[in-house]
C-alpha cells in the first residue's frame, strides 16, 4: 500500500475530491474519519463524472438489521451525534484502472455515545468501463466539518495475486 493523497479538513467543505488518480496500482482503498454538519448519516461517492451505480446495503442500527438498495456508500457522524466524535470507514475499489465495470465495497460506522450507533456494509457497482481517475465523497446533506480526514492508498498485488504490505 502506498499513500496517494490525503485530505485533512481545516474548515467545512461540501465534498472531498481526489483528482488525477494515477493508474500505477491494481486497487484503491480509502480510509475515512468523517463528521457531517447536518443530521444526515449517509454519504455517497462518485467516480469520474458520470455513470450509474447499483448498490446493496446491510445496515445495523442498534439491534435492528435491514437490507436495502439506498443510494448511500458510507455512514457519517452527524450534527446530532456525540460532540467531537467522527465516523470511521473504508472503501475498497479493486481493478480501478481496468476496462470492465468497477465493483466496490465499503464498511463504515456512525458512532454516537448518547443513543444509537449504526454500521453498514455496502457492495456497489459503477457501470462504466473507464479507469477511475477522480473520486468525490459527498455527505447526504450539509458539509464535512473541520477535522474530517480521508486517505487514498494505492495497492499493488504481487505476480501471485497476493497483496504484500511493505
Amino acid at each position: 500500500m502506498k499513500l496517494i493523497a490525503s485530505a485533512i479538513l481545516t474548515s467545512a467543505q461540501a465534498n472531498i475530491q481526489f483528482t488525477s488518480i494515477t493508474n500505477a496500482f491494481d486497487d484503491l482503498i480509502i480510509f475515512m474519519s468523517l463528521r457531517n454538519s447536518a443530521d444526515n448519516a449517509g454519504g455517497t461517492i462518485a467516480f469520474n463524472t458520470g455513470g450509474t451505480y447499483t448498490r446493496r446495503r446491510l445496515l445495523a442500527v442498534s439491534t435492528t438489521v435491514t437490507t436495502d438498495t439506498a443510494a448511500v456508500d458510507y455512514q457519517v457522524n452527524t450534527s446530532v451525534s456525540t460532540a467531537n466524535i467522527f465516523s470511521n470507514g473504508s472503501l475498497y475499489i479493486p481493478n480501478y484502472a481496468g476496462s470492465t465495470q468497477k465493483p466496490y465495497s465499503s464498511s463504515s460506522g456512525n458512532e454516537n455515545n448518547a443513543t444509537t450507533a449504526s454500521n453498514s456494509l455496502i457492495a456497489g457497482l459503477w457501470n462504466q468501463t473507464a479507469a477511475i481517475t477522480q473520486i468525490t465523497l459527498t455527505p447526504g446533506a450539509g458539509n464535512f466539518v473541520s477535522g474530517s480526514e480521508v486517505y487514498l492508498y494505492g495497492i499493488t498485488r504481487g505476480s501471485d495475486g497476493i497483496v504484500t504490505v511493505t
